[in-house]
């Protein structure tokens, strides 16, 4: 394991600002607003201040301020922040991000997860935090080969508490951190003290019963899962089947790679008009700015298309593998999916809490950090 500092060169900040200066602009209907993607007036504006506005060497030296390192794990580098707590016997907490996301999306809630009672919390609750970068985004990179789908990650993530010598430990992940931590505790399950995940897929198994006896807000999640699968998904199919020709165009167009991500900022997340009402500029800013610097747009996409069989699957009522472990959620409003609790319940009978907030979205950590940092430690309070 190596020391990691993040730092750019200058020369690549130079020439994002040039591509941004130099945007070749499409042509827009009039009066569509949202509805048809990304508007040209709030993306012009917003690419503005990316390029004159939004400091990178602000946010690189605080990332910087969190200790990272490097390592190769199963024939691929994997980047991840190591954050111990002061407190002596806090419990190790590895952290997966999602698409698109990053490591951070939790900068604001590292400190009162590792250090509570410097925010007013109690020391019991205490976590030493492992926060990795998946294999394929940002500084997890180069993808090596192929095959990094998420029971290969999952025993890759174990594989790194090991080196840091932790035997015990517990998991919590969004979306891709979801399905990697609920894997890390069922192939960990001796080792894993608890997984809580802030987005659970439910699907129907078939069974007509099951459906019609749900009540109108589940009828409503239903409802929106079905929308999710006609309307909503085509980023997901387009990255689960043409990974490598995705990434031509995002890989050389800042405004394309901002557009692609700032569109699931506005639509997965508590905003009324624009993704700024539920998440900082800056950060939503900083995320993306990581995936342009280091290339990842089409490493990234891989993943889904590492997982869209068991993703199938999934969809047409197959259940997960079991996960032993103690399980807890936390539900989000505004989240692309919304977990439908009898569902879970018959996928997951290990789960033990679950919390149904009413605010924020996908990216919980920034949307809403307090509540966020609550439900985890509340859930550990409980198994730890």
């Amino acid at each position: 394991m190596k020391p990691f500092t993040i730092d750019i060169p200058q020369e690549d900040l130079d020439d994002l600002h040039s591509r941004l200066e130099r945007t070749r602009w499409p042509d827009e209907l009039p009066g569509v607003g949202w509805e048809r993607g990304v508007p040209a007036d709030y993306l012009r504006e917003l690419v503005e201040y990316w390029r004159t506005g939004f400091d990178w060497r602000a946010e690189e030296e605080r990332l910087n301020t969190f200790p990272q390192y490097i390592t190769e794990i199963d024939g691929t580098p994997v980047h991840f922040l190591h954050l111990r707590s002061p407190e002596p016997d806090a419990l190790p907490l590895l952290i997966t991000h999602g698409w698109p996301g990053s490591v951070r999306e939790f900068l604001d809630v590292a400190g009162p997860l590792t250090d509570p009672r410097a925010y007013g919390g109690a020391a019991a609750d205490a976590f030493h935090l492992v926060i990795p970068s998946i294999p394929g985004y940002g500084f997890s990179r180069p993808l090596t080969g192929p095959g990094w789908d998420v029971v290969r990650i999952a025993n890759a993530w174990h594989e790194l508490m090991r080196r840091l010598g932790y035997s015990r430990y517990g998991a919590q992940g969004g979306d891709a951190g979801s399905p990697i931590s609920l894997a890390l505790g069922a192939l960990q399950p001796d080792r894993v003290v608890g997984v809580h995940v802030n987005m659970l897929m439910t699907f129907p198994s078939g069974d007509p019963a099951e459906v019609t006896g749900l009540d109108e807000t589940d009828q409503q999640r239903l409802a929106l899962l079905d929308r999710f699968d006609t309307e909503l998904s085509a980023y997901m199919k387009l990255m689960a089947t043409r990974p490598q020709t995705l990434a031509y165009a995002l890989t050389d167009s800042p405004v394309g790679q901002l557009a692609w991500i700032t569109e699931k900022f506005r639509e997965w997340t508590g905003s009324r008009e624009v993704p700024e009402d539920a998440v900082d500029r800056d950060a939503m800013l900083s995320i993306v700015s990581i995936y342009w610097l280091t290339g990842t747009a089409g490493s990234s996409a891989h993943f889904y298309y590492e997982g869209a069989a068991a993703m199938r699957a999934l969809a047409t009522g197959a259940p997960p593998p079991p996960t032993p472990v103690p399980i807890g959620v936390a539900v989000f409003p505004n989240d692309l999916f919304v977990p439908i609790r009898s569902f879970a319940e018959r996928d997951y009978p290990s789960i033990v809490r679950w919390t149904e907030f009413d605010e924020g979205g996908h990216f919980a950590a920034l949307e809403q950090p307090a509540r966020f940092t609550d439900d985890i430690r509340s859930f550990f309070r409980e198994i730890r």
